[in-house]
């Protein structure tokens, strides 16, 4: 094993040696080197007055080397914070500024002890982090039964890791919060477990109030003082977008520092918050009340960082950051959640539709792009092809009655259309069934 490594994980064993033994293979072996390119080229930077012939960059003019057909498109953005590579960790300021935005939207995270958010290239990444430095073949990754299918391939096929699974939920159609703490205790015999937690929900757009919340961090921490430990991550990639009856912010906040069998990961981003999903900017941040444990897994990030993609994308980091301290920021925030909170709204009073009843219920949703619907009659594969083939409308089938409607990108005024149109294939589809049968 490397001596930096080796130096990482005696760190963390010091301070919290049950966050050790969370580590998978991969993560006890990760560090980020201290010698070689990078860090050659960072002291150079400081150094290197006369002649800096470190990095792989070309200058011209004493900034870097650009094309003016580039540059004519983005004149408002100085070359400096465009073409260079951008740090493994990601822009300082920008992480600064995202952990201010995180500290001030969380008020559960007031007093508690986090490590500086770094810079992933959007949430699936930071969930492929994840995955790398805890998951092991064979370790159980829980999460609900409706779920964003790229926990399969990130946790299961990558990393071998297996999958355990509860229904989101209850008797009531409240958080399964009795099925969350069933799933974790009967992974007890192997003393570990990754609990994903995505709230808004994707598929389904909802999210827990006060007192399923308050059972979430029950069912944790049952787990914890049974012995277990615990790599709990808050999936926020719809962060904010919180419509009605619900808690207002993440659940990290809660989490964090609940337990030292407990360690907390919050993986965020601009993706969806600030509509930005081409711009792949994301990020990840710890909660260990120790300070070092903390750093220790930020160089282990940063080594898993340069392992794979280096460094995000420098233009796209200055974009977000440009917009983070926008003076019109807050104002077109709400303006966009407005518009979202009112399709949300408006799906709502469609579905009340008496004749609806007959062929779909709906899964509560409060927050997110989503909404899904529960057929009754007919599948939601035979559904999903009718409408694109017949009516040119595109939804996604989940499972075999499940159907997802991204209300987010559908106009206010086209909703009551775009449902009528999903019950009208239904009674064709149905029709169809009958005179067949």
């Amino acid at each position: 094993m490397n001596p930096l490594a080796e130096s990482l994980n005696k760190k963390i064993k010091e301070e919290n040696p049950n966050i050790y033994e969370m580590l998978s293979t991969l993560g006890k072996n990760i560090y980020f080197p201290k010698e070689g390119i990078i860090s050659q080229s960072a002291e150079a930077g400081k150094k290197a007055k006369k002649y800096n012939a470190t990095i792989g960059i070309a200058l011209e003019n004493k900034q870097p080397m650009h094309l003016n057909v580039i540059q004519d498109t983005l004149s408002e953005y100085e070359p400096k914070d465009i073409y260079p590579y951008a740090p493994p960790a990601g822009k300082p300021e920008l992480r600064k500024v995202w952990r201010e935005k995180m500290m001030k939207e969380s008020p559960d995270l007031q007093n508690k002890t986090c490590s500086n958010p770094i810079v992933t290239n959007a949430l699936t990444h930071g969930i492929s982090i994840v995955a790398d430095l805890f998951a092991d073949a064979g370790d159980p990754v829980i999460y609900p039964d409706k779920n964003w299918e790229n926990y399969e391939l990130t946790f299961g096929i990558r990393r071998g890791a297996e999958q355990v699974n509860f229904p989101l939920y209850n008797k009531e159609r409240q958080f399964n919060a009795e099925g969350l703490k069933e799933a974790i205790l009967s992974q007890k015999d192997k003393g570990k477990a990754i609990v994903v937690l995505n709230f808004p929900n994707n598929p389904t757009g909802y999210t827990p109030n006060a007192k399923d919340s308050e059972n979430i961090v029950n069912a944790i921490l049952a787990g914890a003082e049974a012995g277990m430990h615990i790599v709990v991550v808050t999936d926020d990639a719809y962060y904010g977008l919180f419509f009605e009856d619900s808690i207002q912010e993440s659940l990290f906040g809660r989490l964090a520092n609940i337990h030292p069998n407990v360690l907390a990961i919050k993986v965020d981003g601009a993706t969806k918050e600030d509509y930005v999903w081409g711009f792949r900017v994301g990020f990840i941040t710890y909660a260990s009340e120790s300070e070092a444990v903390n750093t220790a897994l930020e160089q282990k990030t940063m080594g898993i960082i340069r392992a794979t993609i280096s460094s995000g994308s420098h233009p796209s980091q200055t974009f977000v950051l440009h917009a983070l301290q926008s003076a019109d920021y807050e104002q077109q925030k709400q303006e966009k959640y407005d518009i979202m909170k009112g399709r949300a709204n408006k799906v709502k009073e469609i579905l009340k539709n008496e004749k609806f009843q007959s062929v779909w219920d709906f899964y509560p949703f409060n927050s997110g792009y989503f909404m899904c619907l529960e057929l009754k009659t007919i599948d939601a594969e035979s559904l999903r092809v009718h409408l694109l083939d017949n009516y040119e409308i595109g939804t996604i089938a989940l499972g075999e009655n499940d159907l997802r409607v991204a209300f987010s990108c559908i106009e206010e005024g086209d909703l009551e259309d775009l449902f009528e149109k999903i019950y009208q294939s239904i009674q064709e589809l149905t029709k169809k069934k009958i005179t067949t049968s």
